[in-house]
């Protein structure tokens, strides 16, 4: 078969990689760091994760539930190696992000066909490719891609949150929670109204770091650092990041008045992530604030939020249906960059673009998943959004076709249109031969 080029060793860029490897072709992977790093990275291992060690939820009844299983019947390698490296997370699919990337970069690199460069690509490549730089593509790349389809793209900011020792935490005044019947794999830092009201005053007034016009960053909403919640209202926070739903303090028998969230980030217990806490606040401003939640008075910060600009391409306004170039048929862009927000999207992405890249250098048509699948529905938004105000899209239900014959609560809807979009994804994987040999059952 065919040498094939992709660009990026990120989540997108190792999914497509792999797809291509194990369809007969030839892969160059080319990944700039550890020679050019970027603002968020911080180790030049393939599929480092930054922004949280997190791929939600695992449930089938959820939108990212449902995601995996589709991804599954397609041979995912995200999902591989996340089973691996996993750690506690309730029902959430959470990993150790140093076994994580460890563990992705073996499947990667133990492969004969598949050729790792570790060196930054200026310009995008003149055969058939996937291109997944995600959205810290560099400045060189992101221009030439700019040239490619006649478009500047747009951005956005993205906000990562601190990361504690969990040594350094008051077990005392924590309890152990997940929401719901959940299992005990979450530290959670209670607050009473008085307590939390002084909390939110002082993220509303704290210094953030010297930046762009604040105010006229245009964040991804599923993304927004924890003080431009707080701004918006006194209980936005205690709605978002901070809600109690769920939770009640063993010791009290009662629901906090909200409470702050921690994650763990490694299967030994020692990092622990603020859930939702991402930040563009001064370091010694995070110091203060943080250091006033319950429990992280004397908390060591290994660690701290920062803020970053992203970069994606205006999908409906510049990409195919299938999300190639509309002047290079066999330019595939995937991950991130083009408008998927998400661990598990970005993902699922690549994965896609490897398969129809495949069958395009076949003499076949690329294929997308129909819309009654998270899948198709994620491809269906990115398709058909305006492009006047393009925004980034992670799964969810709404972006499925709706189901007018379900009953029931919300539980028995979500219940068949999870059914539903198995049966459907599957007969669509397998009817365009994109079925995993060892696809689940």
């Amino acid at each position: 078969m065919s040498a094939v080029t992709v660009v990026g060793g990120g989540l997108a860029g190792c999914e497509a990689a792999l797809a291509l490897a194990r369809r007969g072709h030839e892969v160059v992977l080319l990944e700039m760091r550890p020679e050019t790093t970027t603002p968020a990275h911080q180790t030049g291992g393939l599929a480092e994760l930054v922004c949280t060690n997190s791929f939600k939820s695992e449930n089938p009844s959820t939108a990212h539930g449902q995601l995996k299983r589709e991804m599954a019947l397609l041979g995912s390698v995200l999902l591989e190696a996340a089973n691996e490296s996993r750690v506690p997370a309730g029902s959430a699919l959470a990993v150790d992000r140093r076994l994580f990337s460890e563990s992705m970069e073996r499947r990667i690199a133990g492969r004969d066909d598949i050729t790792i460069v570790r060196k930054e690509m200026p310009s995008l490549p003149g055969g058939p490719a996937v291109v997944a730089t995600g959205p810290l593509t560099s400045p060189a790349l992101a221009q030439d891609i700019a040239e490619e389809i006649g478009h500047g793209g747009l951005a956005f900011y993205d906000a990562i949150a601190p990361i504690v020792h969990g040594d350094s935490i008051d077990r005392e005044a924590v309890f152990a929670a997940g929401r719901w019947q959940e299992e005990s794999d979450y530290l959670n830092c209670p607050m009473d109204a008085n307590r939390y009201g002084r909390f939110v005053d002082a993220l509303r007034t704290a210094e953030v770091r010297p930046g762009p016009d604040w105010d006229k960053v245009p964040y991804f909403e599923g993304c927004l650092p924890i003080e431009v919640l707080a701004a918006r209202g006194l209980d936005t926070p205690r709605f978002g990041p901070m809600k109690p739903v769920g939770l009640r303090d063993p010791r009290t028998r009662a629901r906090p008045h909200a409470v702050v969230q921690l994650r763990r980030e490694d299967r030994a217990g020692q990092m622990w992530n603020l859930v939702g806490f991402q930040t563009r606040l001064r370091t010694g401003e995070q110091r203060r604030v943080f250091g006033a939640i319950p429990g992280l008075e004397e908390a060591e910060f290994l660690r701290w939020g920062s803020i970053h600009r992203n970069s994606y391409l205006n999908y409906p306004g510049c990409l195919t249906p299938h999300g190639t170039s509309r002047r290079r048929g066999d330019l595939f862009f995937a991950g991130q960059l083009t408008g998927v927000e998400g661990y598990t999207e970005s993902a699922a992405s690549g994965l896609l673009a490897g398969i129809n890249l495949d069958r395009l250098l076949r003499g076949e048509r690329p294929v997308v998943p129909p819309p009654e699948t998270m899948m198709g529905g994620l491809c269906r938004y990115l398709r058909d959004a305006g492009p006047n105000g393009f925004q980034p899209m992670n799964s969810n239900w709404g972006l499925v076709d709706p189901m007018p014959s379900a009953r029931g609560g919300k539980a028995a809807r979500r219940a068949a249109l999870a059914d539903r979009a198995l049966r459907r994804f599957r007969e669509w994987a397998a009817a365009n031969r994109c079925l995993a040999l060892d696809a689940p059952e």
